[in-house]
């Protein structure tokens, strides 16, 4: 089969080979599966740079999330045993951890469901209790991540305010459905969010970014406001001043979506469950921007890694719905 193989540590595109390789072997509780779509995600670069928290054995195949097929035919949607990932023709998952496919999605549109989506859920519902009315704020509204809570803000009845970079992402950020969009290379950020609030601020930020956007949020959050802490894609971890936390009332709330497969894995079908009634019904939907075949891998985890696109970018390896 074909798979993707990283050897060593660096840039995707200057690590990732495109190689011919035996079908990985399942263990014990575990499943083979044909991969038919393979979402692409920041933490794919980190892995090729080596600086992700998990550090699979070299070379391994990155690849974090899929829509894949059983051996009887079934669509599931699943996060791969690392150091065999989903950018190849199959994968292996944990039997546990291997879900439906939504109906309503297609393939490319189910691989993005899933980790980008449980983490929104996770940051909104379970982390920050969420309520309809409240104000939501989203930086990077129009990436990945990002564009999955904007949604799923929307659905639970939140005023939501995306933060964009450009002027291309902050017209991707309107279409998803944010009801005031900054866009960061042009605008103010603070002072807008402030004009925007009357002053309030929004009661929860949801940041995958950290760096400036971190410090930008805390500047604005609302009085007993939350600050959900999901990645660092600007590269920067930020070192939160406690002292301006509790002058100001509000707090700092982290997510590892990861840690729920082994400390709560009800609670992650659960989540399964409201993200398909949810996309059923058409209040959530993948933005998936581009499609890219298999060979084409490498380029789409580079841009990833460098700002260039919007919502996701997915591969598809197999045959689509």
């Amino acid at each position: 089969m074909q798979a993707w193989h990283v050897s060593g540590s660096g840039e995707p595109s200057d690590v990732m080979r495109l190689m011919e390789v035996e079908r990985p072997a399942p263990g014990a509780g575990q499943v083979l599966l044909k991969v038919r779509a393979a979402n692409v995600n920041f933490p794919d670069a980190l892995l090729c740079r080596g600086q992700y928290q998990v550090r699979p054995p070299l070379p391994f195949t990155p690849g974090l999330e899929f829509c894949g097929e059983t051996v009887d035919g079934r669509r599931v949607i699943a996060t791969p045993v690392l150091p065999h990932g989903a950018f190849a023709e199959y994968a292996i998952a944990d039997a546990a951890d291997v879900l439906p496919a939504p109906d309503a999605l297609d393939d490319a549109e189910a691989a993005a469901l899933h980790v980008g989506y449980q983490t929104g859920w996770f940051a909104l519902h379970r982390r920050a209790r969420l309520q309809a009315g409240e104000t939501l704020l989203v930086h990077a509204a129009a990436g990945g991540v990002g564009s999955a809570a904007v949604q799923l803000g929307k659905a639970a009845g939140a005023r939501v305010i995306g933060v964009a970079g450009g002027a291309r992402k902050a017209a991707a950020a309107r279409e998803l459905g944010c009801d005031v969009v900054i866009d960061r290379l042009t605008e103010d950020v603070i002072a807008t969010v402030q004009e925007a609030t009357r002053g309030r601020g929004p009661d929860v930020i949801y940041d995958p970014v950290g760096g400036e956007a971190y410090v930008q949020s805390t500047k604005v959050v609302a009085f007993e406001g939350r600050i959900v802490v999901v990645g660092f894609a600007g590269g920067s971890v930020p070192r939160p001043a406690l002292n301006h936390a509790l002058v100001k009332n509000y707090s700092i709330l982290g997510l590892y979506t990861g840690r729920y497969r082994t400390e709560n894995p009800k609670l992650v079908q659960h989540c399964h469950e409201q993200l398909t009634e949810m996309s059923a019904r058409g209040a959530i939907r993948p933005m998936v921007s581009e499609r890219v075949p298999l060979e084409g891998a490498a380029d789409a985890v580079q841009r990833v890694a460098d700002g260039l696109t919007i919502g996701r970018a997915v591969v598809l390896t197999g045959r689509t719905s």
